[in-house]
């Protein structure tokens, strides 16, 4: 096992993930610095209390994860359940790193890259912008694409649970695919616009049905949680081949 540092590895997945051209929700890169040297790096979706103390176990010196602890528009004054997710990266000397919508948009290693890929994709494209910065993708299946039911199994089998599915408004057959992980669900209708078949999400809204619906467009929201697995487990792997850092992945599952 080798050590990599803090610096370069914030400076490496800045670069890969094009962090400064993003405005985001929140700050992107270290959030919490704690040691510089780095061996073990632990993966998680969320910063919370139980994936720090299994960093902990890990004997972590860096977590690494999608959702931060800091976003715009929060309290600034800490309360008690954050003052303790901080005390136990601070306690153990533990630094935290954050990637978000860099995340979701990155074409090869983002969350909706990877599921399109995930979904057989046969080529895609950036799409769902924000800020002037793609976070989705629109994913094209091959030949004569594939009927909805497939489609909610393939999405069930990579997503780890049933999703919520609207799936008698549109097409027969299902060519191309809008795709925005998480909360994404508002890019409903930029899929709509851009003559997508479907539509997938991780968090449904309450007008996403009769909008699909009316639209003609097949719906799928697979869990906000389940949809953001893939890519910052895919960082821990690559920081893993890069650095030889060890790698561990906290699974913490979240049905919403």
């Amino acid at each position: 096992m080798d050590v990599a540092t803090l610096t370069e590895i914030a400076a490496h997945l800045d670069e890969l993930l094009r962090a400064p051209a993003f405005r985001d929700f929140g700050p992107n890169g270290v959030q919490v610095p704690g040691r510089e040297e780095v061996a073990t790096v632990v993966t998680g979706v969320s910063a919370q209390r139980a994936l720090f103390e299994r960093a902990r176990e890990e004997g972590a010196d860096a977590v690494l994860v999608h959702h931060g602890l800091f976003w715009r528009g929060a309290p600034l004054a800490l309360d008690r359940p954050a003052a303790r997710r901080l005390k136990l990266l601070l306690a153990g000397d533990i630094s935290l790193l954050a990637y978000h919508l860099p995340l979701d948009g990155h074409p090869e290693h983002g969350n909706n890259a990877l599921l399109a890929a995930g979904l057989g994709a046969q080529r895609r494209e950036p799409f769902a912008h924000h800020e002037g910065e793609a976070i989705g993708v629109a994913a094209h299946l091959p030949g004569k694409g594939i009927e909805p039911g497939e489609l909610a199994e393939r999405v069930t089998a990579l997503c780890g649970q049933q999703p919520l599915s609207f799936l008698d408004g549109g097409p027969a057959r299902i060519r191309t695919l809008g795709i925005v992980s998480g909360a994404g669900a508002d890019y409903l209708p930029a899929s709509i616009a851009a003559g997508h078949d479907a539509f997938l999400t991780g968090e449904p809204i309450e007008r996403a049905m009769h909008t699909a619906r009316e639209a003609g467009v097949h719906f799928l929201a697979a869990g906000h949680y389940a949809t953001e697995t893939f890519g910052v487990r895919r960082l821990g792997e690559l920081l893993e081949a890069r650095f030889g850092v060890r790698h561990v992945w906290v699974d913490i599952p979240n049905p919403i």
